[in-house]
């Protein structure tokens, strides 16, 4: 409810004409609380509506529908924004997610109480225990935190690019996120084609290293077709690589474990993507755009090498 609320709540602040900075980082962090509870629930509900060994072809297509929003969600804002103006804007976003609460509702999911209730924090208690019994699970954590603290960024900072290196509007920064977008949904159809296959584990570290390849290229192109190729094949690959990620997690633990476990695990992938993007900014603030992404294209390939070479189970599976 709070996704719903906040965009209500803002296009009331813009009628009313009393928006303020405070408000909005409020109204940021209750969303933000409310995707904290609603995330995790939505990746464990997935087994819950298809064989596990369909799980690979389930979560990624299931991706395919976030990146088509960032297609057509950035298209039809931007006509939206200049046909009615921003308090309507928000106020369609607000609309969009009754659509979310009616489809979520038509779901039949049968659930299975557990045999006992365990207090709050038992409950994590537990799924730290059984993280940290899982030297695998850890390192797909990681391997997911580092690779959105480092790699997404991209999106952060692609308006200074589209602004600065290639001295275009916010027409051109929708197109190159368009690029993007397009490249994660052919990666995300290219995994739900794939499904559970030999040499996962093998595969998504190899996507690693090409997806730091790939930033790396991005970051000295200065070649306007060069750079939307490159954005296309990282949103590719960096799409691949969560999907293969975060398709295994949810392989290996158990049922009875999954939403805890689960939960950690999304703590650690959504947060990396904020939280890098704060750092890549201060970072670029000192320095420039293009040596922060070079740097951190680089760190991502050396970490997928890492696990690579160094056997942490991620290669096995």
């Amino acid at each position: 409810m709070s996704t719903l609320l906040s965009p209500f709540t803002l296009t009331a602040l813009i009628l009313f004409h009393v928006v303020r900075v405070e408000y909005i980082l409020l109204l940021s962090f209750v969303a933000g609380l409310g995707q904290a509870f609603g995330g995790p629930a939505y990746q464990a509900l997935i087994p819950s509506l298809v064989e596990k060994t369909d799980l690979p072809n389930a979560i990624a297509l299931n991706s395919i529908q976030f990146n088509l929003s960032r297609i057509f969600g950035s298209l039809l804002a931007g006509a939206a924004l200049a046909a009615f103006g921003t308090a309507i804007c928000f106020g369609l976003n607000g609309l969009s997610f009754i659509v979310v609460i009616f489809a979520l509702l038509a779901l039949s999911v049968k659930h299975i109480r557990p045999a006992e209730h365990k207090p709050m924090l038992q409950e994590m208690r537990g799924g730290f225990t059984y993280m940290r019994s899982e030297p695998t699970l850890m390192a797909l954590t990681v391997l997911a935190c580092l690779t959105t603290f480092l790699g997404l960024p991209l999106l952060t900072l692609l308006p200074v690019f589209a602004r600065d290196i290639f001295h275009g509007d916010i027409g051109l920064y929708s197109r190159m996120m368009a690029f993007s977008g397009a490249g994660s949904v052919v990666g995300a159809l290219i995994v739900a084609w794939l499904g559970r296959f030999k040499h996962m584990g093998m595969t998504l570290l190899v996507m690693g290293v090409i997806f730091g390849v790939l930033l790396v290229g991005f970051s000295t192109s200065r070649v306007l077709w060069v750079s939307e190729v490159l954005l296309f094949l990282a949103g590719g690959s960096v799409m691949m690589l969560t999907a293969m990620t975060s398709s295994l997690v949810q392989l290996i633990v158990p049922d009875h474990l999954r939403g805890r476990v689960v939960s950690i695990y999304m703590v650690a992938f959504r947060g990396g993507m904020p939280l890098g993007s704060l750092a890549a900014g201060y970072v670029a603030s000192l320095t420039s755009v293009p040596i922060v992404l070079a740097g951190n294209g680089t760190l991502v390939s050396l970490m997928a090498i890492y696990f690579l070479t160094r056997s942490h189970g991620v290669r096995e599976l």
